[in-house]
């Protein structure tokens, strides 16, 4: 079956996600393998991706299994909505260098 990948991820999602009518699956081969590009709702793009990013680490996981049963190399690529902005981990501050932190324990 040559579109397994595709429809195990399209369970995953359309499970995980509170908009599953807005959950697009492309899905492309070349010499490379295979690539599956996902687009997601906007607000569910934290369900996709999980804490520090796990759950899009697991999925990608188990689509790889999936492609090594079918000889074929799969990869995910999440597709960000548009208008969003990932911060750079210097400009995060919640991130914070290790200077930054000596600076902030001296003051207590």
């Amino acid at each position: 079956m040559q579109d397994a990948d595709k429809i195990f991820l399209e369970y995953v999602v359309k499970a995980l996600v509170d908009n599953p009518n807005d959950v697009k699956i492309d899905r492309t081969v070349d010499e490379m393998g295979v690539l599956i590009s996902l687009t997601v709702n906007p607000a569910d793009m934290g369900k996709i991706i999980g804490r520090m990013g796990n759950t899009a680490k697991a999925i990608r996981t188990l689509l790889r299994v999936i492609g090594m049963k079918n000889n074929a190399r799969v990869n995910l690529k999440i597709n960000e909505p548009e208008g969003s902005e990932r911060p750079h981990p210097s400009q995060s501050s919640s991130l914070k260098t290790v200077d930054q932190a000596m600076e902030d324990l001296k003051g207590i």
